[in-house]
């Protein structure tokens, strides 16, 4: 049975009737259907019955039938005798509704067309245009030449033909048609608000009767009654609902539909998957995992891991049958005993130069930092505005003008990014540059009583007594043959050093220290085992024992806060709230029973059995045993913290159980601090045979080695990736606007800078890609970055500029073929056509979710991704994954040698 009230659903009744199926009946609201299409229906023996309506459908979990009665004069209602007529299947059509949500979505109105009672396209706002049957054309005819009539005008807007079609379009026979009757609800026996299955919205099960309950209740709104009713609030989006819903709507209300007009079209158009948003984020690709250029040997060694932000750091190292408890205990025990080395590559590192950066650094920190000397490190806290403890870190002084700062591993992004803030918005006065080098330097801290023996050993150009190599300083010089900078700086309260060695050297640095580190029993440690050194010596961490709440005074640091200067935060440090006497502050915790180890988190009061709601004195901040001291220890906030040293509380645990505790110093561990004053006896330098290490260097990539080679199903090759390892990358500031600047600049790379927004500049052997107004990459030939930074530096003398060596925090990856374009938009919001982006561009963007440096080197097409370190592994797993498709190949391409280098064995150690 077919039910309509247009005569398209008669070419409905022809098609089933031509594929053999039997029809009952057309039942045709209009008094009198005569048209083409009816009359051809007729011609096959089909009953057409006019000025009816299906009042009623019978079956009981199958159609079996359906009741017509036949309409009153008015339409509105039905009379007479009710008629059964035997079908399995009733098909309905109330007529044709324009997709206008796209035109609408663009900012364009629609418009009511009273003859075909739908909504049209009304006037644009955005150059789009609607063709077709979304603009109310509703005959192949009439698509097919709206359709090409529009495509021609959309090529010529876009600088293609003169905007006139003058093609031939495809014909098909034209039927003339008779005009539909509105029908938005169909007349029953019942009222409609007792008609309960008169369903509008057949998703959301929302009824004729719904809809006069909502204007019933005062909701006149279409946009109300859409909320009260949920009204075309399915996946849908009102599809088939909401015309019937406006058409009832406005009758119920004596209005016009116009006057009711739609809801709000929003986007999709049409439903969007879950899998479709998640696209490649899935899986190990769902985000960045940032790894150190040791990772690999942290794996070997059987590490487990834990998620530091995207890190992925070492956390324990466990040997067979131990649990992690045991780990830890051996790691505390054998760094206190002898040596121990922590991967701390993560932390951030910003290198700040400029003739202002002292004075920059001194309003950023609480601590002075104009009289720091060249050489020389401090520890300091940056503080919020509210004067709260932001962020902590070491400050090492290279020359009058250039200054290096460590920064937590969560924090290096946010606190560059404040400071960034202060430079440009608040003090763009002051002459300095900023640069991150996290991924440049890693770092290898190697700790305890044996570490200066073992650093001697690989180490003959810096001496380490520590009348040369005081505590808080550092040198340069070379390690296992490596560029490296040496900080004898302690988070562990041990005689400690870090070691800053380029990444690309970290590795075999890394070897040469556990190799020699032999017979010292020379232990890696976690983060776990950092903590709980750190924790022996009260050392807080950041953003575990701080939450934003807490100020240096609270952490029993007021000493670190300079009196003679003012910093950002200070005045805050006034307000009445900051002074308050039982404000928390930190302190150490013994529970009363040693091998009790404290939940951290725990809430802090002083009387368990106090009625509710007792209060709550504070929190345990950290909490961990101590092999070294054999009990239990635990730093805490506890209000009026440092003036209850001595009395007991009770720590509650989730189980609802206490624990009673002591509050005590938080330094539980060598409060004098002459651990890290042992000298560790020294090494006869001479006798060490260094010829035993090669100083090889290992690219971002080096686990990519040996990929095989990917292929689509018909053999096709239409992207090649490869890895350009071992470039120099030299960040360049200066400003464009000093003439001297630029023609320095010119003298050494004999070529002048880009200056056009988004522009490469080049020689045979050296690139300058435009970064920002102030701010350049320079990429050399491998080995060559040295000896260019320092004829720059010769050229400009003592203008105002910076060039800091990024070599080893950065990568290229290559993609090149006929798709390569096809591949890096799939992940990439930029317009990479030809005509917007070609051989003489770059720009910044992302990729997926990695920040990368995109330039494309010539039309095969052929593009360079600048990429960081700790970034490179996620982008070569996206591109890999995006490029099956077209038929990937991971081989060789010369001149750039082979796909994913490994490492490159540079030269012995003399």
């Amino acid at each position: 049975m077919v039910f309509t009230n247009n005569d398209n659903a008669y070419q409905t009744a022809l098609d089933l009737a031509d594929a053999g199926i039997s029809v009952a009946g057309v039942v045709d609201a209009r008094p009198d259907p005569s048209g083409a299409l009816p009359e051809q229906v007729r011609q096959k023996g089909i009953e057409v019955i006019g000025a009816h309506v299906v009042v009623g459908v019978q079956g009981k979990k199958r159609v079996k039938g359906v009741e017509i009665m036949p309409l009153d004069t008015s339409g509105d209602s039905v009379e007479g005798k009710a008629r059964r007529i035997a079908c399995d299947l009733v098909a309905v059509s109330g007529g044709w509704t324009p997709t206008v949500h796209l035109h609408c979505q663009s900012g364009g109105k629609a418009r009511w067309d009273h003859d075909k009672a739908c909504f049209v396209p009304g006037q644009s706002v955005q150059p789009e245009r609607s063709a077709g049957s979304c603009n109310g054309r509703f005959t192949l005819n009439e698509c097919l030449f709206e359709g090409f009539v529009a495509g021609a005008e959309a090529a010529h807007s876009a600088g293609f033909g003169n905007g006139k079609f003058t093609g031939r379009v495809p014909t098909t026979a034209m039927i003339a048609e008779e005009p539909l009757l509105p029908m938005w609800v169909v007349p029953s026996r019942a009222s409609i608000s007792r008609e309960h299955k008169q369903f509008v919205d057949l998703q959301a099960d929302v009824s004729a009767a719904d809809l006069l309950l909502a204007v019933r209740e005062g909701y006149e709104s279409i946009e109300l009654v859409k909320r009260y009713t949920t009204l075309a609030m399915g996946t849908d989006q009102g599809k088939l609902s909401s015309i019937n819903g406006m058409g009832i709507l406005a009758k119920t209300l004596g209005k016009d539909i116009p006057s009711v007009g739609t809801t709000k079209y929003r986007p999709a158009y049409t439903p969007v998957s879950f899998g479709a948003l998640a696209s490649r984020d899935i899986g190990q690709l769902f985000d960045p995992v940032r790894k150190t250029a040791m990772h690999q040997w942290h794996e070997e060694a059987g590490a487990k891991f834990e998620n530091v932000g995207q890190w992925k750091r070492p956390w324990y190292y466990p040997r067979r049958g131990e649990t992690m408890h045991d780990t830890v205990n051996r790691e505390c025990l054998a760094t206190r005993s002898s040596v121990g080395i922590l991967d701390a590559s993560t932390l951030g590192k910003i290198d700040v130069q400029g003739p202002d950066a002292a004075e920059f650094l001194n309003r950023v920190y609480t601590n002075d930092r104009i009289k720091l000397a060249i050489g020389r490190c401090s520890y300091g806290f940056m503080l919020g505005e509210d004067g709260m403890v932001m962020d902590d870190g070491v400050t090492a002084r290279f020359s009058q003008n250039h200054f290096v700062l460590t920064t937590t591993t969560g924090g290096a992004s946010r606190v560059m990014a404040w400071l960034e803030r202060w430079l440009q918005t608040e003090w763009p006065d002051l002459k300095v540059y900023l640069t991150s080098v996290t991924d440049h330097w890693a770092t290898l801290s190697v700790a305890g009583p044996n570490s200066r023996r073992l650093i001697t050993e690989l180490c003959d150009d810096i001496d380490f007594s520590s009348q040369a190599f005081p505590f808080m300083s550092f040198r340069e010089g070379t390690v296992a043959g490596a560029p490296a900078r040496v900080f004898r700086i302690s988070f562990s309260g041990e005689r400690a050093y870090e070691i800053n060695i380029p990444a690309n050297y970290a590795r075999a640095v890394w070897d040469a220290l556990m190799e020699t580190g032999k017979k010292y029993d020379i232990t890696p440690y976690g983060t776990e085992t950092m903590h709980v050194l750190r924790a022996e010596k009260g050392y807080i961490i950041a953003g575990q024992d701080t939450d934003g709440s807490v100020t240096p005074v609270d952490l029993g640091m007021d000493w670190i806060m300079s009196k003679h200067k003012d910093f950002l935060g200070k005045r805050s440090l006034s307000r009445p709230d900051s002074l308050r006497k039982d404000r928390k502050q930190l302190v150490g915790l013994l529970a009363e029973t040693p091998t009790e180890v404290l939940p951290e988190g725990g809430q802090i009061v002083v009387d368990p059995s106090a009625p509710l709601p007792m209060e709550m004195m504070g929190h345990v901040t950290s909490s961990y045993f101590s092999a070294c001291l054999g009990r239990s220890i635990a730093l805490a906030v506890v209000k009026g913290g440092h003036t209850r040293i001595g009395q007991t509380v009770y720590v509650s645990h989730a189980d609802g159980r206490t624990v009673r505790a002591v509050i005590a110093k938080p330094v539980f561990y060598d409060p004098e601090g002459a651990r890290q004053r042992i000298e560790g006896g020294s090494t006869d330098s001479d006798s060490v045979n260094r010829s035993a290490f090669r100083l090889r260097r290992e690219s971002p990539l080096v686990q990519f080695n040996g990929a095989e080679p990917g292929k689509s199903q018909n053999e096709r090759i239409g992207v090649q990736l490869c890895e350009r390892p071992f470039l120099g990358h030299l960040n360049l500031r200066g400003n464009p606007a000093d003439l001297a600047f630029l023609q320095g600049v010119e003298r050494v790379l004999g070529f002048a800078l880009p200056l056009k927004p988004n522009t490469v500049a080049e020689s045979r052997e050296l690139t300058a890609l435009w970064l920002g107004p102030d701010e350049w990459l320079l990429l050399t030939p491998p080995d060559r970055e040295a000896g260019i930074a320092q004829a720059l530096r010769n050229s400009l003398g003592n203008l105002f500029f910076a060039i800091i060596d990024i070599s080893s925090g950065q990568t290229v990856i290559n993609i090149r073929g006929n798709q390569a374009r096809d591949v890096l938009a799939k992940g990439c919001s930029l317009d990479l056509h030809p005509r917007h982006f070609y051989p003489g561009c770059c720009a910044q963007t992302h990729i997926a979710k990695a920040t990368v440096l995109i330039r494309q080197q010539d039309h095969s097409p052929s593009f360079d991704l600048v990429v960081r370190r700790s970034f490179a592994e996620y982008l070569a797993l996206w591109l890999k994954d995006a490029a099956q498709e077209y038929g990937l190949v991971t081989g060789s391409m010369q001149p750039i040698g082979k796909l994913f280098q490994r490492h490159e064995d540079a030269r012995q150690v003399q």
